[in-house]
């Protein structure tokens, strides 16, 4: 029992670092549902790099790296609508050349910058044992906001993942709601990537969603599968960094994409040991299957 609770009951800063990451794990569970059901994955993705010049220039200029990387999704957003709706260019190519353009940018200062060389890991992989009671304030309101956002905005936010006509139809304007899920993503990114780092926030954004979305026919199943595995996977990834000396944010979110890997194998030998019920079933009423087949 030890080996479970010792490593928390014992070190204050990883009982702070297991607040910060499951209050981080719930935040992207909101999030993740609709970045995944709605394909937001590569969105996703471009907004926590291009988050990266901003933090980079922050961190150089003495300014907070939260308020860089705010710049720097702003930055993306503004950068993506304006390709997109002045040239006539796909969302999916907007965002490629924003997201290869910003990184580019951040590498770039970072090689100009010696001072910023020590906090690029840090950006880029977070920095989970290094959580303050601060950093959970911010958290919690991240938290907050991107809940009341989901809530408030639930019913065209389903639509627009189900079909944007239909969104359309129903009285809901597309473009804005679909920015204000692109902003609700770009908040969630920016308040974890000081704990789990831009490079790994993607995963407790898609993962534990994913996992949700192999269970739940209803968003909020959804959302709260994806919780429970973000928690879960927060718990057992700090617990395995622990012990194993390992990194702790790319434990967590490894062990957040074993989980899914477990269910989906799971859910396909179901599926498997259905598929032969049904066939025995059809071999034992031959009949019966002949019967209803006629009709």
């Amino acid at each position: 029992m030890d080996f479970l609770t010792g490593p928390f009951v014992d070190n204050e800063f990883l009982r702070l670092s297991l607040a910060a990451t499951c209050l981080v794990a719930v935040t992207c569970a909101v999030a993740g549902t609709f970045v995944v059901l709605r394909g937001l994955a590569f969105v996703g993705d471009a907004l926590a790099h291009g988050v990266v010049p901003g933090v980079a220039v922050a961190l150089i200029a003495g300014f907070s790296g939260v308020l860089g990387a705010a710049i720097g999704a702003g930055v993306m957003m503004s950068g993506v609508s304006i390709v997109t709706r002045r040239y006539r260019l796909s969302g999916d190519t907007a965002i490629g050349l924003l997201f290869v353009g910003m990184l580019a940018l951040g590498v770039i200062i970072q090689s100009r910058s010696d001072s910023f060389a020590g906090d690029l890991a840090a950006v880029l992989f977070g920095e989970v044992l290094g959580i303050s009671g601060s950093d959970l304030v911010w958290q919690i309101v991240a938290l907050v906001v991107v809940g009341l956002v989901a809530y408030v905005c639930r019913r065209p936010f389903l639509l627009l993942s189900v079909d944007e006509g239909l969104a359309a139809t129903s009285g809901f304007p597309v473009g804005r709601f679909h920015n204000i899920m692109l902003a609700m993503v770009a908040l969630t990114v920016v308040a974890s990537f000081q704990t789990v780092g831009t490079l790994l926030v993607l995963g407790m954004l898609v993962a534990p969603a994913a996992t949700g979305a192999l269970f739940g026919r209803r968003v909020g199943t959804v959302m709260a599968v994806a919780a429970v595995v973000g928690v879960v996977s927060s718990y057992a990834g700090l617990l395995i960094s622990y012990h194993a000396d390992l990194a702790a944010g790319a434990s967590i979110v490894l062990t957040s994409v074993m989980i899914f890997a477990l269910c989906a194998a799971g859910v396909e030998i179901r599926r498997w040991q259905s598929h032969r019920k049904d066939i025995h079933h059809d071999h034992d009423h031959p009949h019966l299957h002949e019967h209803v087949h006629l009709r």
